[in-house]
């Protein structure tokens, strides 16, 4: 008798063993199932009503085919494609999903449904309200967005009336007549998903596509597709940029190096300089020593004046080989930004990046090093208005010599 009672006891925890594994069957491989929790699906065989998807389970997950059709009634996806699918409920044993809330057969009942889970509801922006958008739900149910939970970032009213876009219903009450979405929401989400990414893969260095958002003084913002970074205006391109809109545009696309990533601070920095050729590659090819090439004047400088050879490679015309023998206060008194010049090459310093020039046929006074940063003594300067008084004056000089030897 006794040995009879140990043996129910040990079917009793046998049995209580299978159904625990059972159960356990029925959840998620990896974390459990709850409704309105989003996964990634993978299509197995698509019926006529009904798609079956694998869902990571011992069971596979169903969906409802219309949802695989686009706008005009075809087939979106094939079997073997991923799909993002909401988990609705278990019932029967089967496992019930659905990519967003939709068709003319929902109601009232089915949206507070998706309002209770978090799934996605189709909807279309019939007219711009006070504050907002009338926005025409599944079953004909009407409900508002605010101006703000449109998008990322706002747009014009008339660029979104008549779309079809997915909202997240952020409040249902009285039974229905007063609900507002939002598709920001959605947007936020993905974003987010976009983020967790990134912050996987992405490493400082890498080059990666991006879109211009917006453009300030100092810089353009990039969005890569989960973040968005800034790209500073010394990042742009070698030569010098004075005005950002001169060469980038809201929306523009972009292919631009990582330069810095900061997860913790939420700042990021790009460079679209870092993935374009140096021109100071040509230096020593192109551009050598005593060679004679025609310029524009980009800045000035007390010692004197930066000529763009082309963008990125500048060199210094000091102020000592403006004055044609004179010495003048600044070289604003002969040359003007924009001004093109001839001039020829003296020195390049390939590694301080630093090229010295003269000008073409002009008889400079020689005065040894011409330092980047050397300025003359104001002391002892004497200004003229122009390059041609200079020539004027020398002209007049060598005039009154000739005299005197006769």
């Amino acid at each position: 008798m006794n040995d009879d009672r140990f043996d129910d006891e040990e079917m009793m925890e046998d049995e209580g063993s299978f159904a625990e594994l059972f159960e356990a069957s029925l959840s998620d491989v990896g974390q459990p199932l709850e409704r309105g929790k989003k996964i990634e699906a993978t299509i197995l065989q698509i019926g006529k009503d009904w798609t079956f998807l694998d869902v990571g389970q011992k069971g596979e997950g169903v969906l409802s085919s219309a949802e695989l059709l686009d706008a005009d009634g075809e087939p979106q996806y094939n079997v073997g494609d991923v799909i993002g699918a909401y988990f609705v409920s278990r019932e029967g044993g089967e496992l019930r999903f659905t990519t967003k809330v939709g068709g003319s057969g929902s109601g009232t009942e089915q949206l507070e449904e998706a309002f209770q889970s978090g799934i996605p509801v189709e909807g279309k922006i019939e007219k711009e309200i006070k504050g907002g958008f009338e926005v025409k739900l599944p079953g004909n149910v009407r409900a508002f967005c605010p101006y703000s939970q449109t998008g990322l970032r706002q747009a014009e009213p008339a660029d979104l009336i008549g779309e079809s876009l997915s909202f997240r219903i952020t409040q249902f009450s009285e039974r229905g007549r007063n609900i507002v979405v939002s598709h920001r929401a959605i947007l936020d989400e993905e974003r987010e998903q976009q983020r967790a990414s990134l912050k996987e893969t992405l490493k400082e260095g890498m080059v990666v596509k991006g879109s211009v958002t917006n453009i300030r003084d100092f810089g353009a913002f990039v969005d890569i597709g989960g973040i968005e970074g800034l790209l500073p205006i010394s990042e742009i391109s070698y030569g010098r940029v004075e005005d950002v809109n001169d060469i980038l545009s809201i929306g523009q696309e972009l292919e631009i190096a990582i330069k810095k990533i900061d997860w913790e601070n939420n700042k990021f920095s790009f460079s679209l300089r870092d993935t374009l050729a140096d021109p100071w590659s040509k230096v020593g090819s192109i551009y050598k020593t005593g060679g004679k090439y025609s310029g524009k004047v980009s800045r000035l400088a007390q010692f004197g004046a930066f000529v763009t050879l082309e963008d990125g490679v500048d060199g210094l015309l000091h102020i000592s080989k403006l004055g044609q023998g004179q010495r003048i206060r600044h070289p604003q008194d002969v040359v003007t930004v924009g001004q093109s010049l001839e001039v020829m090459i003296e020195k390049v310093e390939p590694e301080e990046r630093r090229i010295s020039l003269a000008l073409v046929g002009a008889e400079a006074e020689e005065a040894g090093e011409t330092s980047y940063s050397d300025a003359p003594s104001s002391s002892s300067a004497s200004g003229f208005g122009s390059l041609g008084d200079l020539l004027k004056a020398s002209q007049e000089k060598k005039g009154r010599k000739g005299k005197k030897r006769k």
